[in-house]
């Protein structure tokens, strides 16, 4: 089991052995994490670039602690505070981060591609952490290793996701990587907001959010993407929570070990009750944990590492 890309780019271009090395290598360092001292060198001498010219909290500043742990030195960047706003390209930019002796960039940025983009001119690693509406792989990746933690497997669970699919970065991600790892995939809201062609990709379609749960091991909720959608794509937020919100009456209706995700932010009252979001059977806190582990393997796997086999044991 080992890995030999420089870039994580998406999750479809991946294997499903190359996903597992991952999973693997994020079980060794989540490990780390409960040690008394949890930082190790792998990232020491190396320099980690958060080129975040979209916002974001929770994906930044898990990239950020992921590269403190390993001992990188990180610079975070934000559009905000940059040339960007001056007219300055994308790739000028990238271009004088490297001349800076960057060795990685994680780079989220509004526009399908942009890290694809940045790979082909860089020597620097690259790392997607969300590109419009296209792939957001490291939170495929530690979605996934919080349903095998959980579960202890991936192949053949039936896994429903439910919400905004058509805007949704994470959904497509997830797709892949379920489907790669042997899950069944059931995608369910709004038909404006999951079009019959997703069945290409090998998922089931329903607009019946009952019959979407009624046989799930995992319900993943995805929040509605308003910044994304150039319309409206459905009448209110209230009619999208009476038909697709997860509350309790139809919580009543799943699994009694079904698990509960979500990538956040959570619209509390929309696409999920306050105290279904808060209760056992969610592992959302537990997403956000997993995503440490995660990136700290991400980063360390392009910057070179094989795999599990090659963490510092404890």
């Amino acid at each position: 089991m080992s890995w030999n890309r420089k870039h994580l780019l998406d999750i479809e271009s991946l294997s499903a052995e190359e996903i597992i090395t991952v999973l693997d290598t994020a079980r060794a360092f989540k490990a780390v994490g409960e040690r008394a001292i949890k930082k190790v060198p792998a990232l020491r001498g190396k320099t980690v670039i958060n080129l975040f010219i979209e916002p974001s909290t929770r994906t930044r500043i898990s990239f950020e602690l992921a590269a403190q742990r390993l001992t990188a030195d990180i610079i975070n960047f934000t559009a905000e505070a940059s040339s960007l706003k001056k007219g300055e390209t994308l790739k000028d930019t990238a271009r004088n981060l490297e001349a800076l002796n960057a060795d990685i960039i994680i780079i989220r940025h509004s526009a399908t591609g942009a890290a694809h983009f940045l790979s082909r001119f860089l020597n620097a690693c690259v790392i997607n952490a969300g590109d419009g509406a296209h792939e957001h792989p490291t939170q495929a990746l530690l979605d996934t290793f919080t349903i095998r933690e959980r579960k202890g497997k991936i192949a053949g669970l039936n896994v429903t996701i439910l919400g905004d699919i058509l805007y949704s970065r994470v959904a497509r991600s997830n797709i892949w990587a379920l489907l790669k790892l042997g899950a069944r995939v059931t995608l369910c809201g709004p038909s404006t907001l999951v079009p019959k062609v997703f069945e290409q990709m090998g998922c089931r379609v329903t607009y019946n959010v009952e019959e979407a749960i009624a046989d799930a091991d995992i319900i993943n909720l995805l929040r509605i993407q308003h910044e994304r959608q150039r319309k409206s794509m459905f009448p209110s937020l209230g009619e999208y929570s009476s038909l697709f919100g997860l509350n309790k009456k139809r919580l009543a209706l799943t699994k009694p070990d079904a698990l509960i995700m979500h990538p956040g932010p959570i619209n509390r009252g929309v696409e999920i009750d306050s105290e279904i979001a808060d209760c056992g059977r969610s592992v959302i806190l537990e997403q956000v944990t997993n995503g440490l582990a995660v990136r700290m393997a991400v980063l360390f796997l392009v910057n070179g590492g094989k795999g599990p086999q090659e963490v510092a044991p404890g």
